[in-house]
């Protein structure tokens, strides 16, 4: 299973990102110091896209305007007072702490001032999002407050409804003994690569390739675990598949496990948005309040969902207040679900499960403009 691995991975990771017109998308790099342009250079080849270099000013004409990401050297910042503004400038150097940078980074209209080396895991997965993608798709992930609490369940309902809706979806099962989300999408038999031909995976892989490469279910592309041998899943590997995923707009869910080693924390450091499913009980809830805090140490929007109906004495608001997180809202029982090769969750439009996923991702998405907010890892310039 491992060399099928490798070859998957592989695979995936060697796609050359290109626009609808099959040309390829190049971020532009300004510089004439040649030991960043050698560093800029090497990091748009681990993000698998050839750049165009501009060794001096002014820049070719269009070049400026077309380019999905324009990195600056600090050297040649000051020199950049023709080009019009746009977004997606990002200015890179090696200190911080020299405060001329901020200051050409603002006459020039930058997004971030970033330092190297510092900065290089981040800037790779920028190249990438910039050469290969429309957006980053908002990615939520679903944890139970106790065994059985039904998180897996509306993880599928979440992504169902999601991609019912005619949104890119991807589902991700991070939870390794679960017993796999195929299984509750009725779809075990469903050929396509599992976590297994994952787990070793480290470095770049192809957003699009990625896609392609995992099985569809009810419009759902999902990345799922089998039933075969435990395997150790690295973190660099959920890194890698949860950045590709990101790719391309739409939304992810994750279905994540109660435990957090650390491929779940690298999982939960990815992630918009949580939300905490705790059935209406004292008990259920006395184990949430643990889960809660270890979660929340990574995660820090984190959200419950309340599994209904709600006993003598407890209110969904009041469940919320005791975890210490804001209520994403209610949900009621919902008949005639099975725990496999029957109607996936989320599958009834007028059912609890698809009424409350609908009203989330209509307030997800209208609080984020339709796409998840970009990570800041130097400093932004206002």
């Amino acid at each position: 299973m491992r060399e099928g691995a490798e070859t998957v991975a592989g695979s995936i990771g060697s796609q050359e990102p290109q626009t609808a017109g099959g040309q390829p998308r190049r971020p532009l790099i300004v510089t004439e110091d040649e030991a960043l342009l050698d560093d800029l250079l090497r990091l748009c080849a681990a993000a698998g896209a050839e750049a165009e270099v501009s060794h001096g000013v002014p820049v070719q004409r269009g070049s400026w305007e077309t380019a999905p990401l324009v990195l600056v050297g600090d050297d040649a910042a000051h020199r950049l007072r023709g080009p019009s503004r746009r977004p997606g400038v990002l200015v890179v150097g090696r200190c911080l702490d020299d405060q001329a940078v901020w200051r050409r980074a603002v006459e020039i209209g930058a997004d971030q001032v970033l330092a190297l080396p510092d900065a290089e895991a981040w800037l790779v997965e920028r190249i990438a999002d910039a050469a290969e993608s429309v957006g980053r798709a908002l990615t939520v992930g679903v944890v139970g407050g106790r065994g059985g609490a039904g998180a897996s369940t509306l993880a599928c309902a979440l992504a169902v409804t999601a991609a019912r809706a005619g949104r890119r979806t991807m589902l991700i099962d991070a939870d390794s003994l679960g017993g796999g989300l195929d299984v509750l999408l009725g779809g075990e038999r469903t050929e396509g690569p599992r976590w297994p031909a994952f787990a070793q995976s480290r470095g770049r892989l192809g957003g699009s390739a990625l896609e392609e490469a995992l099985p569809e279910l009810r419009g759902v592309r999902l990345l799922s675990w089998d039933r075969g041998d435990a395997v150790t899943l690295r973190p660099e590997a959920m890194s890698s598949v949860l950045a590709a995923a990101r790719r391309g707009g739409g939304v992810v869910v994750v279905d994540l496990p109660r435990r957090v080693g650390d491929a779940e924390a690298e999982a939960l450091a990815q992630l918009d948005l949580g939300l905490l499913v705790v059935p209406a009980e004292l008990r259920a809830v006395a184990a949430a309040h643990r889960v809660a805090a270890t979660v929340g140490t990574v995660l820090d929007d984190l959200r419950a969902v309340v599994r209904g109906p709600c006993g003598p004495g407890l209110h969904s608001e009041e469940i919320a207040r005791l975890l210490g997180i804001p209520l994403a809202g209610e949900l009621a029982p919902e008949t005639g679900l099975s725990s496999g090769g029957g109607v996936p969750p989320g599958s009834s439009v007028r059912g609890p499960l698809a009424r409350f996923s609908a009203d989330f991702w209509e307030r997800a998405l209208a609080s984020t403009g339709g796409a998840a907010p970009a990570g800041r890892p130097g400093g932004g310039v206002g």
